[in-house]
């Protein structure tokens, strides 16, 4: 729902400045690189240093402003297999970025559970799309689950904004901790799906 919810939002924002920037010239590939940039340099520099009202407002914009890029492909009409890998991959940077932010916080002020819940959100947060990735490669799917990445940037970047605004810490551990249980199942679902697959493929061998 977040992610479709993204989508629209997008779309009616920054559909006239994916236009703009395909009229000046300016390739996709250049828009998702600039913002991954942008997302890992905010990340690490505001999210270890406590600035936990401006890191994740400042975060959301740049995310957002990141998927201009595939409307810009849209708008070219030529989304690209390069383009989308690439698109991929850098996703995966910008995510680490934003929960090592959070992780060398912990680290900074001595909360063990927000580094120890950040670091498991961080390992599942690879998992999750390795999970589809590696079942898309092997000409199965595994997509879906309760915890995609719109909705693991969204209660992560709403958990710490919330402890900024002055609520106390343990709401975003028991974020962090409810955010990795969904992972994990969402990794649990997505295994399921493929072995459902295996089985119905065996069974139509024999």
């Amino acid at each position: 729902m977040l992610s479709t919810s993204g989508r629209v939002f997008t779309n009616a924002v920054f559909g006239p400045v994916a236009r703009w920037l395909v009229r000046a010239g300016v390739s996709p590939d250049a828009v998702t690189v600039t913002g991954t940039v942008l997302t890992v340099g905010v990340a690490l520099w505001l999210l270890p240093l406590g600035h936990f009202v401006a890191g994740p407002l400042a975060i959301t914009v740049v995310v957002l402003i990141d998927s201009v890029d595939g409307l810009m492909a849209r708008t070219l009409g030529r989304s690209t297999r390069w383009g989308a890998f690439l698109d991929s991959t850098l996703d995966r940077v910008s995510d680490a970025a934003i929960f090592s932010g959070i992780l060398l916080w912990g680290v900074r002020a001595g909360e063990t559970w927000v580094l120890v819940t950040s670091l498991v959100c961080l390992v599942l947060g690879s998992v999750v799309p390795y999970a589809k990735a590696r079942a898309e490669g092997l000409g199965m799917t595994a997509s879906g689950g309760i915890a995609e990445r719109a909705d693991r940037l969204f209660v992560a970047l709403a958990a710490v904004l919330a402890v900024g605004l002055g609520a106390p810490v343990p709401v975003l551990v028991v974020a962090l901790g409810l955010l990795a249980l969904a992972s994990l199942y969402t990794t649990g679902q997505r295994m399921a799906a493929v072995h459902r697959q295996t089985r119905a493929d065996a069974g139509e061998t024999a």
